[in-house]
């Protein structure tokens, strides 16, 4: 099985070294990694360069956001099964791709999703806070229930079937994707208890007050154009369960 990970950057000089490494130590060999570059001003081109023997393809371009060079790292991807790691985040250990080639391989899922911990953005072996998924069902949307988008890896057929990201909701096109695949879609799906990604805090999905409530009005309406039922509460709800990772 060949697992694609997509990488979309942007003036990350400070970070996508270590997210390569992280990809080059695992310990599975069937791996093709895609970069997406944002047009950087910084450092972050030279050092990819430095890395160019191990990159698969490398693109560098203005592009529209995340999810505009996420669906372009989806277009050269010819892997099985496609994760997306950004920039800033990194594999907690060797032995990630390879525990989820196994799990794809034992249950024939379509898609999976695992654990993730937040960690300080200049300390990574720091952590703030840990999201600890759960096993869905068919009413874990009804509680707020999303999994941590930096560990959900799908089979790529999935996106020329059901479709790519969308980036009319700002910062929560993950959830978008993850809700359309599989609660409207019904994919199965499979609940890795294992640690994945170490996510460094700060990054785009952060922000103070008026970023925090900009994605409570995007979860709202998302929530409402994929047809989930008491929407608005659901978007309560879904910020709630957050607490549990302060625990």
């Amino acid at each position: 099985m060949k697992i694609t990970i997509v990488t979309p950057v942007f003036n990350c000089e400070a970070y996508i070294g270590n997210c390569i490494e992280s990809v080059i130590s695992q310990n599975y060999a069937d791996i093709e990694h895609i970069i997406i570059d944002g047009g950087s001003s910084d450092n972050t081109i030279s050092i990819v360069d430095l890395y160019r023997n191990h990159v698969s393809r490398f693109v560098t371009e203005k592009d529209h956001g995340i999810y505009d060079a996420i669906n372009k790292g989806l277009k050269f991807a010819t892997g099985d099964v496609v994760g997306i790691l950004n920039a800033d985040d990194c594999f907690s250990n060797s032995d990630v791709i390879s525990a989820i080639v196994h799990c794809f391989n034992r249950t024939g899922c379509d898609a999976l999703y695992g654990n993730l911990n937040y960690v300080r953005r200049k300390d990574r072996f720091m952590v703030k806070r840990k999201w600890r998924s759960a096993i869905y069902t068919p009413d874990s949307v009804l509680t707020g229930w999303m999994p941590a988008h930096p560990t959900f890896y799908v089979r790529r057929i999935l996106y020329d079937e059901l479709g790519i990201y969308k980036s009319t909701y700002g910062s929560c096109g993950d959830y978008e994707l993850m809700l359309r695949f599989v609660y409207v879609y019904r994919i199965r799906v499979f609940y890795l208890n294992k640690l994945l990604i170490d996510m460094r805090t700060g990054g785009v999905s952060g922000g103070g007050l008026k970023n925090r409530y900009i994605a409570f009005k995007n979860d709202y309406r998302i929530l409402k154009d994929v047809g989930v039922p008491y929407y608005f509460l659901i978007a309560i709800l879904k910020k709630l369960r957050k607490v549990n990772q302060y625990l």
